[in-house]
């Protein structure tokens, strides 16, 4: 099994923001971070597991993602985001990677656990790190999905 940490991080919402993912397979740790010069929070914590997802390259194999946005593990686990698929993502927020996310999570069995952000969880305080240094970089490249306005209305 493999395990996938997330965070997201917004300064400002919107403003700068950045994501942090840790993967984790036996002994194997690999650490993942993007920041974007104009995004929120939610699209944040969202792009970390669609990115950790996207880098495990064997299908099929389990995966437990845990992550402190209850946007993102009840979207999931509540079996929201299948009904605003239906929908064609009409009215929602974030529906690029909302479709993006169900691309990469179809390949997979995944499931999610939700943690208490800033609560002393060590992968979830590294995930934090690393998508608060990548929202404080300089030259941040554009979130296209955000700054088109197409996908922010709800």
């Amino acid at each position: 099994m493999i395990e996938l940490f997330t965070d997201g991080a917004s300064r400002g919402n919107p403003g700068p923001g950045g994501y942090g993912a840790i993967l984790r397979w036996n002994q194997h740790v690999k650490e993942l971070s993007a920041g974007f010069r104009k995004t929120t929070n939610n699209r944040m914590e969202l792009l970390a597991v669609i990115v950790g997802l996207e880098a495990i390259t064997k299908p099929g194999i389990p995966v437990t993602v845990f992550s402190d946005s209850k946007y993102v593990v009840d979207a999931v686990e509540k079996r929201w985001v299948f009904g605003w698929q239906k929908k064609g993502f009409a009215g929602k927020a974030n529906g690029d990677l909302w479709a993006r996310f169900l691309k990469v999570y179809a390949t997979h069995n995944v499931k999610f656990v939700w943690i208490r952000g800033h609560a002393g969880h060590p992968e979830n305080e590294r995930c934090d790190e690393l998508a608060v240094a990548a929202a404080l970089q300089s030259n941040l490249p554009p979130d296209e999905g955000f700054e088109s306005g197409k996908y922010n209305s709800k």
